[in-house]
């Protein structure tokens, strides 16, 4: 065992600290293994915003989608990378909390810890509106009842252990990305041997004969990137986990750096066989293209398999919020930022407070599908994509501060440098900021715009009642 004993940087900061360290102060169990975690890493690209937001994306754009998910994409393994390089200078399970922190300030540090909690509380329930609305291909069901039934399961789950957590999201993975795998290889046969009812009508040609490539012009496109970017929500999960994997410094770097092939297989391999095979303008807002897909083929069973693959997706994704929320809570109330009783541990080493308070929260969910059904998927997409990237702003806004800092000799180096940063960070900043522009415009997202400056107010008064009650903790004063 190493020594818990930390260097300091410039200003007194914590230089890297030591991994068994960080493991032993944080209280958690080191218990994910390497297989484990790659299948994390892999399955937080796949989710609901591909297997159900794709429909409306496929329908604003077109086949230029493709191009969307492409650069969208370059630009979240810029991201990853950002991260990887911070993960490899001090691995801690509360990571983009810790190093806004620690780089940008103790408010900083407060603010991204809590929207991050909050990203993945509404991310759930959006995870659990999709759900619901799978459920409706089978059954007769109101989607409130099944969002209700749903968030009780994943709650209990979430209570047993961070080793079982980990068991079930490889087999979640395993499942998506075997259909997706799956998918694709159909549609190859079906372009190439001519079966099934597309046989005849199966060609590449339908990427730009249908309209062309830009059927609605290059401002389609660019309407799209909100519901792109949603998508890639979640890859950054593999930060939260490093204060539990067994060897964050082996593993993680080799999880993120699969993150360009896992794009261009899962995204936008899989979105070039399907609107090979199925014009794009065969597909509607709100059903899966996956889905909708496999019947345009008239493959009905694997509709319905592909059905149930996109539902584990979305409950896989439900799951792995639950697991961030506890881990957050638990971050900001270690450093002094948020409520005493949210540090408390299982024996088995998960936050059970936290837990419950987000999950309790996560009810709302089904009050929205109660109250507006058809359009709760838009709602909270929305929101959850503002908030989810607040912590890619202030990871790559550390990453730059942090490389700044290592390179003058003021910090250790990271042992998983970022290719071509700063300059990669700053175009990625810019990206995100051209998004958070389109939002602005698009009046089914401008909503998630309005919620932001009522978030930040309440932070904003939050710190301020917190700073005055404990002057002097130190997590209120600039390190």
């Amino acid at each position: 065992m190493t020594s818990a004993k930390v260097d300091k940087g410039q200003d007194g900061r914590p230089a890297a600290a030591t991994t068994d360290a960080a493991a032993s102060g944080e209280g958690y169990q080191r218990a994910l293994g390497a297989r484990q975690i790659q299948m994390i890493a892999i399955g937080g690209a796949i989710g609901t915003g591909l297997f159900l937001g794709a429909g409306k994306a496929i329908a604003k754009a077109g086949p230029s989608l493709i191009l969307a998910y492409a650069v969208a994409g370059l630009v979240i393994f810029f991201i990853m990378r950002a991260l990887g390089e911070l993960l490899m200078y001090r691995p801690v399970s509360g990571s983009f909390s810790e190093y806004a922190r620690e780089f940008v300030g103790p408010f900083a540090g407060f603010v991204t810890g809590w929207t991050y909690w909050l990203f993945w509380v509404v991310t759930g329930i959006t995870e659990v509106t999709a759900a619901a609305q799978y459920m409706t291909y089978w059954f007769d069901i109101a989607q409130w009842v099944s969002a209700l039934i749903f968030t009780i399961i994943l709650y209990g789950v979430n209570l047993i252990s961070v080793k079982l957590f980990g068991e079930l999201e490889f087999w979640f993975s395993m499942v998506k990305v075997t259909a997706i795998v799956g998918m694709i290889l159909i549609c190859a046969g079906i372009l190439t041997l001519g079966f099934s009812d597309a046989g005849d009508t199966a060609s590449v040609t339908h990427l730009w004969s249908d309209g062309g490539f830009f059927p609605h012009g290059i401002s389609g496109t660019l309407m799209t990137l909100q519901i792109v970017m949603f998508a890639f929500l979640a890859v950054e999960l593999v930060g939260v986990t490093a204060g539990e994997s067994k060897d964050p410094k082996t593993v993680l770097p080799k999880a993120i750096n699969t993150v360009p092939w896992r794009i261009a297989v899962f995204y936008v391999g899989a979105l070039i066989m399907i609107l090979s095979v199925v014009p794009w303008t065969e597909f509607e807002p709100g059903i899966s293209p996956f889905v909708a897909a496999f019947q345009k083929m008239g493959l009905g069973v694997g509709a319905a398999i592909v059905n149930f693959v996109v539902l584990t997706a979305a409950l896989s994704s439900c799951n792995s919020g639950m697991y961030s929320t506890g881990r957050m809570l638990r971050d900001l109330a270690l450093n002094g930022q948020g409520p005493k009783f949210f540090t408390k541990l299982t024996k088995s080493g998960t936050p059970l407070v936290g837990t419950t308070f987000s999950a309790v929260l996560m009810l709302v969910g089904v009050w929205i599908n109660y109250q507006w059904p058809g359009d709760a998927f838009t709602y909270v997409v929305s929101f959850a994509t503002i908030s989810g990237m607040w912590a890619w702003i202030m990871i790559l806004v550390c990453q730059i501060r942090y490389r700044f800092l290592a390179d003058r000799g003021a910090l250790p180096q990271s042992t998983f440098r970022a290719p071509g940063a700063p300059y990669t960070s700053i175009f990625a900043l810019a990206f995100i900021g051209m998004v958070i522009v389109m939002m602005a415009v698009d009046k089914d997202a401008r909503i998630s715009l309005y919620c932001a400056p009522l978030w930040a107010l309440i932070l904003g008064v939050s710190y301020l009642v917190l700073k005055a009650r404990n002057p002097e903790n130190k997590a209120f004063a600039k390190s």
